[in-house]
């Protein structure tokens, strides 16, 4: 499996999300998804995202998405990951696994200090993210589920609150994807 950090097959991309959300959360959800990860690798400057794959003969199995979040009174680079697919048939090998790890590697070395996602805690903290509350990080919309509100540190520095209000890329700015 190779790892790459770019846009090369944007179709391909977008083609895996709405397969795997179709797969797992049912048609409409894959739309959803689907439209979100075109409006993400469309209209995100390229200074805002991140874009990691796992691909095998050209194929993309696997792909976790991270954009910019400010918060207003801090100078830490957070990013965060939202979303990450893998495709089904690759479900369960560590794919996924594999692809974050590769994915924080690339985000210390471009200086990002903090990584970010919403999501499920049992797979997530198997990779380093711990489940926080907006005393440590507030959301940029209302949270429907809190519980998934998790964060790490990408540097030597014990993760302390991310200060200010926070603000994510227009594409994931909303309330329906929180």
């Amino acid at each position: 499996m190779e790892f790459t950090t770019d846009m090369a097959q944007p179709q391909a991309i977008i083609d895996l999300f709405r397969a795997t959300f179709t797969a797992s959360e049912g048609a409409e959800e894959g739309a959803v998804i689907g439209d979100f990860v075109t409006a993400l690798l469309s209209t995100t400057p390229a200074e805002d995202i991140f874009v990691f794959s796992a691909l095998e003969e050209g194929t993309v199995h696997a792909c976790a998405i991270f954009t910019r979040l400010r918060f207003a009174e801090d100078a830490r680079r957070a990013f965060i990951l939202s979303p990450m697919a893998v495709a089904t048939a690759q479900q369960g090998r560590g794919l996924g696994q594999k692809l974050l790890r590769h994915a924080f590697e690339q985000l210390r070395g471009a200086g990002v200090d903090v990584a970010l996602t919403y999501g499920d805690i049992n797979f997530y903290g198997r990779v380093g993210y711990q489940q926080i509350d907006e005393a440590m990080a507030q959301a940029p919309l209302p949270l429907s589920y809190p519980e998934g509100w998790l964060a790490q540190s990408l540097t030597d520095a014990e993760l302390t609150p991310l200060q200010g209000a926070a603000t994510c890329v227009p594409a994931l700015n909303d309330p329906a994807l929180w």
